[in-house]
């Protein structure tokens, strides 16, 4: 079976290199099973493909199966992908899986597709595709997966799949299209979580997250089970990835990545003691952090730990987990932490989140900006509100750019200027990164 694994076509509302991991990932499942005898993957949107150069992909490489990656803000180009998809590559059949369609499953029963994958691991969900596939045409649900049969949809009859995180197939390096990330990432003021100037290793070391935020998608589609990568194999990976391209830094990509205290810092050691010390970043909560933890990351090679500030107002703190409830002086303990340490500390903020109010936010951001803190603002998203009569219009409004329900004009252009104001503190961080040529690992 030939197998194309694509984000389609789209301009991207904000970008992490860490969100498109899954595409490479599931491509490299796929590849485990023998009869596939050929998997592409294409990050499409972030290529700024134009639709001839997908039309040559789709007509030259007759695809059995297409697995067509969603997120929140990629759908504006998914009908036009599909129509696409079944004139120039007739015998394919269409899968899609994505944070979109694991959230909002029913949204995409208005597409011609053949299955969707609606919960588990995306791996398992278009394996499940695949191996139904292999047998014959579909007939029927699949876990986790809804299938077409006859032009109706049938409702999966039992809850996808996790992978343990021994099983995970990391991406492979020389697939990704690093020199486009790396332009998305040069801008700072466009707040995107990447350090400009230096290429990015993203690691994907976790799923799931117990903290359980209404306004995050990660314990839905993942579980409130924390899965994790070993320590050792987290290093192979790295010490591989180094020595194929030349990386200047690693992203953590975890929900929480201080949520293990034991397996920080057994690799933080290893870090230390060992002939690979990489600069690297990660995102966690204050509360999983401490100033031993916090020395112990800088000594090892940490230049950045983003947490999730999200609001200093009293008012609104009933509306996060406890252990997001934060008040100004446990922040500004941490900022001393980070820069007795040499780290960079993002404040991740949510605008427009229930309660607050835009002079509360203002005092959260400057609080935030005077311990030296760079600030990424995102908007409120109620995902809980989406429904799948949603026009792909107003999908594209749970990107946590746009206010998912508008209300007083007044109070919206406030909202906005937080999120699309001038933005003149830009990082420096990349200063305390090498250049691959002068890195120890060129």
């Amino acid at each position: 079976m030939k197998i194309l694994v694509i984000w389609p076509p789209h301009v991207p509302s904000y970008f992490n290199a860490g969100h498109h991991t899954p595409a490479f990932m599931t491509a490299g499942h796929l590849r485990r099973d023998p009869r596939v005898t050929r998997v592409d993957v294409c990050d499409a949107g972030a290529l700024n493909m134009n639709w001839k150069a997908v039309g040559d992909l789709l007509f030259q490489g007759d695809y059995d199966v297409i697995a067509v990656m969603n997120d929140f803000d990629a759908v504006d180009g998914l009908e036009r992908f599909v129509t696409y998809a079944r004139e120039l590559s007739p015998r394919c059949r269409l899968v899609t899986f994505g944070r979109l369609s694991s959230m909002n499953p029913g949204y995409f029963e208005r597409y011609d597709l053949d299955a969707i994958v609606r919960s588990g691991d995306y791996e398992c969900g278009v394996a499940h595709v695949v191996r139904g596939l292999a047998e014959g045409p579909l007939t029927g649900p699949l876990p986790g997966v809804a299938v077409r049969v006859a032009g109706e949809w049938h409702d999966p009859r039992q809850p996808g799949e996790s992978l343990p995180a021994e099983e995970w197939v990391l991406p492979d390096v020389n697939e990704i299209p690093y020199s486009a990330y790396d332009r998305l990432y040069a801008r700072d003021d466009h707040k995107f979580c990447g350090i400009p100037f230096r290429r990015e290793l993203v690691v994907p070391t976790a799923r799931g997250c117990p903290i359980g935020c209404d306004f995050c998608e990660v314990p839905t589609i993942f579980g409130l089970k924390e899965r994790r990568l070993s320590v050792d194999r987290v290093i192979e990976y790295i010490e591989t990835a180094f020595a194929e391209q030349p990386f200047e830094y690693v992203a953590f990509y975890a929900p929480t990545f201080t949520l293990d205290r034991r397996w920080l810092k057994e690799l933080c050691e290893r870090f230390r003691s060992g002939s690979l010390r990489p600069r690297w970043k990660c995102a966690t909560t204050i509360h999983h952090l401490s100033e031993e933890l916090v020395t112990l990351m800088g000594e090892s090679g940490c230049v950045r730990i983003s947490v999730g500030l999200e609001t200093l107002e009293p008012d609104s703190q009933g509306n996060l987990p406890r252990a997001k409830r934060i008040e100004d002086e446990k922040f500004r303990t941490l900022a001393a932490w980070c820069d007795r340490a040499g780290i960079e500390l993002n404040a991740f903020v949510i605008v427009g989140l229930p309660g607050t109010t835009p002079a509360g936010m203002a005092r959260t951001i400057e609080v935030a900006r005077r311990t030296g803190a760079r600030v990424r603002p995102t908007m409120y998203t109620p995902y809980h509100g989406m429904s799948p009569t949603l026009t792909p219009l107003e999908i594209s409004r749970y990107n946590r750019q746009l206010v998912a329900e508008p209300g007083d004009p007044v109070e919206l252009r406030a909202w906005y200027t937080f999120m699309f104001g001038r933005e003149d503190r830009l990082t420096t961080v990349y200063e305390a990164i090498p250049r691959y040529a002068d890195s120890d690992v060129a």
